[in-house]
Order: structure tokens, then sequence, then C-alpha cells
């Protein structure tokens, strides 16, 4: 990831921090040297003894194959906002965008026993909907053990954690205060979840 030093976003608790908040991300692999990508959601697991995301493929998604032998992408990128030259003092000024990105790099290994897979799906339940469980454990056994046969589960140890918050810190006080103003009174929600850390880092 190019990082300008003024973007830089360091602090390990903070970046862990956005990654649950904002867990929905995008998995890059290559196969035969282009890349492939998918959707999911993930489990972060962050600790003393290092940071890991937990996930599940589609078994019909050919992605699966490629994680074990190959480097993996995992690319946290929300929220974000259009930055119009309007909020700035000087007219010689060019539009721009703002966001938080955070690129988190690792081989994963695939989970291959049912009771370690059942583990990370009810993992899953529980950082996702954790008033979900008490229907799960209702279900019958048949019934869980044909939706795990139809599932690729996968942990993956993160190797490089990069992060970017491009957040108008080479902007002056006053133009960011209007730039937070603009976007706390828009009606896109998205724009409005970005407005506080803007703020925070502000303070």
């Amino acid at each position: 990831m190019y990082i300008p030093n003024a973007f830089k976003f360091e602090n390990l608790a903070d970046k862990i921090a956005f990654m649950k908040r904002y867990s929905f991300a995008t998995i890059v692999t290559c196969k035969d040297q282009i890349p492939i990508a998918t959707q999911l959601p993930f489990v972060v697991n962050g600790s003393s003894e290092g940071l890991s995301l937990s996930g599940h493929f589609a078994i019909a998604n050919e992605q699966a194959k490629y994680i074990e032998a190959n480097t993996s992408l995992v690319i946290f990128a929300e929220p974000h906002a259009y930055i119009s030259p309007k909020h700035y003092n000087k007219k010689e000024s060019v539009p721009t965008w703002d966001y938080i990105a955070i690129h988190a790099y690792g081989r994963a290994k695939i989970i291959k026993d049912d009771a370690s897979k059942l583990k990370a799906l009810e993992q899953m339940i529980t950082f996702y909907e954790q008033s979900y469980m008490e229907q799960w454990q209702d279900l019958s056994e048949k019934f869980k053990k044909g939706m795990m046969q139809g599932i690729v589960a996968f942990e993956m140890e993160i190797t490089s954690l990069q992060g970017q918050q491009k957040l108008s810190q080479n902007k002056m006080e006053e133009e960011r205060e209007r730039i937070i103003q603009h976007l706390e009174k828009g009606t896109n929600n998205m724009e409005k979840e970005l407005a506080p850390f803007i703020r925070n880092l502000s303070k």
C-alpha cells in the first residue's frame, strides 16, 4: 500500500478495532498470476500472540484452492467520502477523497476437521449475531453437518498489516471543521460515519 507520511495509520489497537467494525472485506489471492477476489465477512481475532482472520468460502468458489499455497490480501475499506474543494481556503484546490483502508496479508490454512469447522462457524455467529446461537443450537446435527459440507472454512495468520487514514490531515483546522460539518449534515450514512474519524483525529 502506498502511504504518504501524513496519512499513516499506525496504532495497532485502533486498526484492529476498525477491522472488527468494518469486517465485511475483500480477500484477494493469485491464480496463475491473475488476482481473484471474494467479498466475505471475517472474524477478527487480535491478541498479544498475534492477529488472525477467519472466514469461509462457498465450496464451489475456486479461490479456496489457492489460499494455502499463496499469500492473500484482505482489504478493509470503509467508510469514505468525496471532499469538495469548496471547503478549502485556497481557490487553487482540487477535489479529493477521504477514506480509511487496511491491508492485511497472510497465508491461510483450510480448516478440515468438523469440530474445528463448527467452532469457527460458532465464532462467526457470536461475532455477528449472538442471539442467533440459540436457534443454531436447536438445529439438527444432520442440517448443521450439511451446511458445513457446503463451505470451505479457513484461518489466516496476519504476517503484515498496513493502514492508511486519509482524513484531511494536510489541511488547516478550519478547513477540516468545514468538511466535518458538511459530512455530518449530509444524507449519506457512509459520509456521516467518516465525520467522527476526522474529528477524533483532530483532537
